[in-house]
């Protein structure tokens, strides 16, 4: 499957096809009746505050809810907040097929109520367990039993990945690939593309959503065994040599047990304690009828919202989002070292993280975090951002549009020369792209910032 992967990435669109699918989702777009209006908490059918279990949660008791989280270290208070508590594994699923020789992926043009534009190009299926146990008594999402069946040779990706755990409490999804070799029907909602050609959408703002771009990071280059003529034939495709390096070059095995220890470390003797408690009782929070605000400022706030959207399992409904108080930045920073490609990460606790601690970007800052606040690294990134580093990515993308209500975050990836950037505090660490890629086979590693940043990356 290596090669298919490599070639697919290779093949971008022409202009008639580029045009072809802006025109595709601009005219559902356009056809599109979307109303999605803020609200009360008084005013949701379904949504309410639970007083017995100080929780926001619907009638049903399903998809989510929002509760207060507190985070103690050495028994001082350091951190609260809402939280989603969302304990359900959906599908963030993706079929792939061969056409004409070209490996394509059925994409998805999306609504999510969240969503700041209405339509992204999305994966194939991309479900909530509520949602595909029809919990909510909507329809079955379409192509579910491809993946329900799915036999172990057809399967590609199979992953358990984190999502945001500065909104979520453990929250995981199910990033899975299969391949498929007979002739499926294609929804007026679907489309097949290449990997070239969704990675050349990824370069438009708020176009390939957060789902796609987190199951397209779990391609397993890594893990393909190669010989040696093979890899000359590859070599050629690669216009990034260095990065065919980092991919695909003998990797320190040293960089694994360094990392590894580093976060183990950290899970074991230098946690927080989270306690869950009553929204009502978040003291550094104003929780009103209009929404949940924090009385100094945060990066984000709850709002309450009244959604219409026609052509979803359901179209109409209520229900609470987290809305983001400005644009956070996500950088990454790259340099060469000896002819391959390494990546600048940090092993970063969140307050939500399933596991505590995960490798995150060089830059992670959240919307409204005060300069003052910004670390010594973060104040290297802007530097070499405004002198001597070379942009090779900078696109503003969305986060997940169904729990968070027009969230954008500007994408950054840059390329420095090795010294430019020393003398790293503990917990950094230079990476190549081979080692990052088998990390990501495994669950709660890379967090979904720094494995968004890579599936911007172009061969």
């Amino acid at each position: 499957m290596l090669k298919e992967f490599i070639r697919s990435a290779k093949a971008f669109p022409d202009n008639k096809e580029y045009n072809s699918i802006l025109e595709w989702v601009g005219q559902k777009n356009s056809c599109l009746k979307v109303q999605i209006t803020k609200n009360r908490l008084s005013d949701s059918d379904k949504w309410f505050y639970d007083e017995a279990s100080g929780e926001i949660r619907n009638t049903n008791n399903s998809f989510f809810q929002i509760r207060g989280l507190q985070q103690y270290r050495d028994s001082e208070l350091v951190l609260e907040q809402p939280v989603l508590i969302q304990d359900e594994i959906g599908y963030l699923g993706i079929i792939c097929k061969m056409i004409n020789g070209v490996l394509h992926f059925l994409m998805q043009a999306k609504i999510e109520p969240g969503n700041v534009n209405k339509i992204q190009i999305s994966p194939t299926i991309q479900a909530t367990k509520s949602n595909f146990t029809q919990k909510h008594g909507g329809k079955k999402p379409a192509y579910l039993d491809y993946f329900l069946n799915a036999k172990p040779e057809d399967i590609i990706v199979d992953q358990i990945q984190s999502e945001q755990s500065s909104r979520f409490l453990g929250k995981r999804n199910r990033n899975i690939i299969i391949k498929v070799n007979e002739d499926i029907e294609v929804l007026p909602s679907h489309r097949w593309m290449t990997l070239g050609t969704i990675k050349t959408l990824m370069k438009i703002d708020n176009l390939v959503n957060m789902d796609t771009r987190t199951v397209l990071s779990c391609i397993p280059y890594s893990q393909y065994n190669i010989s040696e003529y093979e890899k000359n034939e590859l070599y050629d495709e690669f216009t990034d040599k260095a990065l065919f390096n980092s991919m695909f070059c003998k990797n320190d095995h040293s960089e694994f047990v360094k990392v590894f220890r580093y976060i183990n470390d950290h899970r074991m003797l230098h946690g927080c304690e989270n306690k869950i408690v009553p929204l009502t009782k978040l003291s550094s929070w104003n929780f009103t009828d209009d929404g949940i605000v924090h009385k100094k400022g945060y990066p984000f706030k709850v709002v309450f919202c009244d959604i219409e959207i026609e052509g979803r399992e359901v179209t109409h409904w209520t229900q609470p989002l987290f809305e983001a108080e400005g644009m956070a930045v996500f950088g990454l920073i790259t340099a060469v070292f000896d002819g391959k490609l390494k990546f600048l990460v940090q092993a970063k606790p969140e307050a939500g993280c399933f596991d505590g601690i995960e490798l995150a970007p060089t830059v992670q800052l959240e919307a409204a975090v005060p300069e003052e606040e910004y670390s010594p690294v973060d104040r290297l990134f802007f530097r070499l951002l405004e002198n001597g580093g070379e942009i090779r990515n900078n696109v503003i993308l969305s986060e997940e549009g169904g729990r968070f209500y027009h969230e954008q975050n500007r994408n950054i990836i840059l390329r420095v020369s090795p010294e430019q950037v020393e003398n790293l505090p503990a917990g950094y660490f230079w990476l190549d792209y081979k080692t990052l890629n088998s990390m990501v086979q495994f669950n709660n590693v890379l967090n979904i910032q720094l494995r968004n940043l890579l599936s911007l990356l172009n061969i």
